[in-house]
């Protein structure tokens, strides 16, 4: 064996935990769509990541770590403003409107718009020929999801509604590389739940506005969407978000962001297995122009 295949060789417990990160992942999406069935979006989702958060928070406090500076719960409101409040609280409310595969498709592009934000911005990265087939494949696959046809006269998918997810990855993107550079504890464990935190108590602000709170009935919440609640704050914040960050502690950067490429493929296949959502042809090319795009930015991008 020689020393570029050692470097790459990882031990099974970081493809464990990338496999985790596949499957929790790519279900939370069926998990969202489960959940909001009789949850208001943004009381679901705020309530969700804050237990979440408050959970991990404690746990890194008990392990030790240093308690977070004034400077760094402003960065991670800022991040959870972004990542919790706008995207993932945006997908939880444009979910009631549209299937989970489709979303997970539309949210999977997030990639590209980094790759897009990085040009534009002052270093100016400007993206290879590889990259610019990766965009333009990937804008295909998004205009054939919004504009292709099931039956004559009805739309693959609610033009607004993928409006929507598209604003929702753009903002995830904006999110991803201001965390890059923001103040936050070395932990990255621990800002993730300061993240979790800061974005569920805005999700909750933002739920109350909305009048959620008033429309909210426990006794009218099914078993499923409790369930669903359940699974997406123990396992989908926690365990997800856990084995990430192992995951990229352990091995690469690269390594990690192949989860953008397989979770839609996963939300599709799931979406058709338990939420009765239809399998297109429409959709499968769509999946294969959007995931193929993923895989050359991602790639490239090594």
């Amino acid at each position: 064996m020689n020393v570029k295949s050692q470097k790459t060789a990882y031990p099974p417990s970081v493809w464990l935990a990338l496999l985790s990160v596949y499957l929790v992942w790519g279900s939370t999406y069926l998990g969202i769509r489960l959940a909001v069935a009789s949850i208001p979006p943004f009381l679901m989702a705020g309530t969700r990541f804050l237990v979440s958060g408050v959970l991990l928070f404690l746990l890194m406090m008990g392990r030790g770590e240093k308690k977070p500076t004034v400077s760094q719960w402003r960065s991670a409101t800022i991040i959870g403003f972004l990542l919790i409040v706008v995207a993932n609280g945006g997908v939880s409310w444009i979910e009631q409107k549209v299937p989970s595969g489709i979303t997970a498709l539309l949210v999977g592009t997030v990639p590209l718009w980094i790759v897009i934000l990085e040009w534009l911005g002052r270093k100016g990265n400007r993206p290879g020929i590889q990259v610019w087939a990766g965009i333009i494949l990937g804008l295909l696959g998004i205009a054939l999801l919004v504009f292709g046809r099931k039956e004559p006269g009805e739309l693959e998918v609610n033009p607004l509604g993928a409006a929507g997810l598209v604003c929702t990855s753009f903002v995830w993107a904006l999110g991803s590389l201001y965390a890059r550079k923001a103040e936050l504890p070395p932990s990255a464990l621990l800002a993730t739940s300061m993240e979790m935190i800061m974005g569920g108590i805005l999700q909750l602000i933002v739920a109350l506005g909305l009048g959620e709170f008033s429309r909210f009935h426990p006794l009218q919440v099914t078993v499923l969407s409790f369930e669903a609640w359940i699974y997406l704050t123990l396992v989908g914040s926690m365990v997800g978000f856990t084995s990430y960050i192992w995951v990229l502690q352990k091995s690469n950067p690269e390594l990690a962001s192949t989860y953008a490429f397989v979770n839609p493929v996963i939300a599709v296949l799931l979406g058709w297995l338990f939420a009765g959502e239809q399998l297109t042809p429409i959709l499968f090319i769509a999946t294969s122009l959007i995931v193929g795009a993923v895989v050359l930015i991602t790639l490239r991008r090594k």
